[in-house]
């Protein structure tokens, strides 16, 4: 009805391109505008100013011969100050930002190994921002934003390297792990080799106390009793240890059987041996 009475209505964020007898004539704002028919003057069509987003997905290789997908959001829209060139200039705009965007990427990427494509995606989204600015400006388009939204290898691709992430925490673990097992060995020997040492020295003290009583035993027993000889002490105090032994042995519940010659005999043996040893060592020395 408008077109019949030659009324026409423009809605908001765009403009309508006006032609006289099919030639361009005027941009119209948003509003209510009269186009006399009559006079040869009609609407060409309608240019939108919001921001559209083209999703262009591209395939590639890298450096290292393994073939991406790699997904560009260009995010562009038309001028309205050169909205005739948006207009009239471009048939398609979609297609020709999509070539633009598979020259720079297809160009790109393949300088890069897969590792360096993920890390320098930023770098790869301004590439092609700055190409599609220079190249979509003289057809009346802005570039707002360019991004890299997504890098998707081959699945098997893809499969091996989180293959080859797991190995390596594996392999950090299984480190940790060993050094963990080190220093509580180190620490477990330390702790052994101190307590053989503290009781080495408890030892040594108890030898040392047990020489020291017996040397004390002697010599108040021989002035405590006249007539008798260190010698004859020292028998006495061997077949004093003697039966204290037994004793042990025998109330010991974990003790194995012992055959030990037993009877004053075997005990004068006993202390004779002993004190050959003591006195042949005594010659050695």
């Amino acid at each position: 009805m408008g077109q019949a009475l030659g009324c026409i209505q423009v809605d908001q964020s765009t403009v309508a391109i006006t032609e006289s007898f099919g030639k361009f004539d005027d941009l119209l704002d948003p509003g209510c505008h009269c186009l006399p028919w009559c006079l040869g003057k009609q609407s060409a069509g309608i240019l939108s100013l919001r921001v559209q987003q083209l999703d262009v997905r591209c395939e590639t290789k890298t450096k290292d011969n393994v073939f991406v997908n790699v997904v560009a959001s260009i995010q562009y829209r038309a001028l309205a100050d050169k909205a005739q060139d948006a207009f009239y200039k471009l048939s398609n705009t979609r297609a020709q930002i999509q070539s633009y965007v598979f020259d720079v990427i297809r160009a790109s990427v393949p300088k890069l190994e897969l590792d360096a494509v993920f890390e320098q995606k930023n770098d790869i989204a301004r590439a092609v921002e700055k190409e599609l600015e220079k190249a979509m400006s003289h057809y009346g388009f802005e570039i707002v934003q360019t991004l890299i939204v997504d890098i998707e290898p081959d699945e098997r691709v893809k499969r091996s390297m989180n293959e080859i992430n797991a190995a390596a925490r594996l392999r950090v673990a299984a480190n940790d792990k060993a050094e963990a097992e080190k220093i509580l060995q180190i620490k477990r020997a330390e702790g052994d080799a101190e307590s053989k040492y503290l009781a080495g020295l408890g030892i040594a003290r108890q030898r040392q106390a047990i020489v020291d009583g017996l040397r004390d035993s002697v010599l108040a027993f021989s002035v405590n009793v006249p007539g008798t000889t260190s010698k004859d002490v020292m028998d006495m105090v061997l077949v004093t240890q003697y039966f204290d032994t037994m004793k042990e042995i025998g109330a010991s519940s974990k003790s194995n059987s012992v055959f030990i010659p037993h009877g004053p005999g075997a005990v004068r043996d006993i202390a004779t041996q002993i004190r050959d040893g003591l006195l042949q060592a005594r010659t050695t020395e």
